[in-house]
């Protein structure tokens, strides 16, 4: 949990009461390898904190191809953003390169 706290308290301050809170609404989810986070054609509605592992952004091209975007490694968020703030469907999946763990 250090890990995501330090990753926050680089953007700004928290006080020990908005620290507790956040904390107690985590979630640690592990993600074998090869499963998705959030997946093409669904609304995404988690951000995760790589504690552990690595994923990629990844969409299928109009021929069928599969194109990986870039890769998410551990200690940074990860998130279909458009897709989580707008609540429309993903164009893109998050999958896991390696087991992961993270806290949701």
């Amino acid at each position: 949990m250090k890990q995501l706290f330090d990753f926050i308290l680089r953007f700004g301050n928290l006080n020990q009461q908005q620290i507790d809170f956040i904390a107690s609404k985590l979630l640690v989810v592990e993600i074998k390898k090869d499963d998705y986070f959030s997946e093409a054609g669904k609304i995404s509605r988690q951000v995760g904190f790589i504690t552990e592992g690595i994923l990629r952004v990844c969409y299928y091209n109009n021929k069928g191809e599969e194109v990986t975007k870039y890769f998410i490694e551990e200690n940074n968020l990860v998130v279909d953003l458009e897709s989580f703030d707008n609540q429309i469907c993903s164009s893109a999946y998050v999958q896991a390169v390696t087991d992961c763990k993270m806290m949701v």
